[in-house]
């Protein structure tokens, strides 16, 4: 794991456990700490000045693929492919809550809603799934997203600025928007050749802008 300045483009320092490396998160309070997500199931807090692992978690059973932050990042929620989502407190190795039940899949891309009160995941059985993003975690049943096909891929996730409109790429290359309210398919278009479209993100600023990247090497801006 490389951290470079942004300013200068130095690398300032490198850490490593000796394992792969899939997802990173600064902690919002804290810049000098971050964690990192790894293949062999465990999370791990690095001391970004000193270099030092400070806190280890360790109850997945596969690779972890993501980290968010809830509760003004008092907890923190993460998701694997042994097809759970743990929900820890801060620098406790111990988790609070799984979610997990026979018929959830993996969740590769996590997004936390604009409001803070909720987060969408998306599940590999071709769907968006919304839970609460505070007190018990609960899945919000009637919240479901579908219509796209992700296939076995990471595709990302994204909230309009003002929380009414989700956006996510699929694996045929297409882009799909919908409600936030109702959950309908507000429009889908053709984005990318060549595979899927695995990025997406919605401009902060400019609220009609979303930006797309594919496998086919190409980042598109779309109004």
């Amino acid at each position: 794991i490389r951290l470079w300045d942004t300013e200068s483009g130095e690398v300032l320092n490198t850490f490593t456990n000796r394992r792969v490396p899939y997802v990173v998160q600064f902690y919002p309070r804290d810049n000098n700490l971050f964690v990192v997500g790894m293949s062999d199931a465990k999370i791990v807090t690095f001391d970004a000045t000193t270099g030092e692992i400070t806190q280890e978690y360790n109850h997945h059973l596969a690779a972890v693929n993501t980290i968010t932050f809830c509760e003004d990042a008092t907890k923190m929620v993460t998701s694997s492919d042994d097809k759970k989502v743990l929900v820890w407190e801060w620098d406790i190795g111990v988790p609070i809550k799984y979610i997990s039940d026979p018929t959830m899949h993996s969740m590769p891309a996590i997004v936390k809603h604009p409001s803070d009160r909720f987060w969408a995941g998306q599940s590999l059985d071709n769907t968006i799934c919304v839970y609460q993003a505070s007190d018990r975690y609960s899945l919000q049943r009637k919240k479901k997203f579908s219509g796209h096909n992700i296939a076995g891929y990471a595709c990302d996730i994204a909230f309009s600025p003002n929380g009414k409109f989700v956006v996510s790429g699929d694996s045929d290359g297409k882009l799909f928007f919908w409600d936030w309210n109702s959950g309908k398919n507000y429009r889908k278009f053709h984005a990318h050749e060549k595979g899927p479209t695995i990025g997406c993100a919605w401009h902060p600023i400019e609220p009609s802008l979303v930006v797309t990247c594919g496998w086919d090497a190409v980042i598109k801006v779309w109004e």
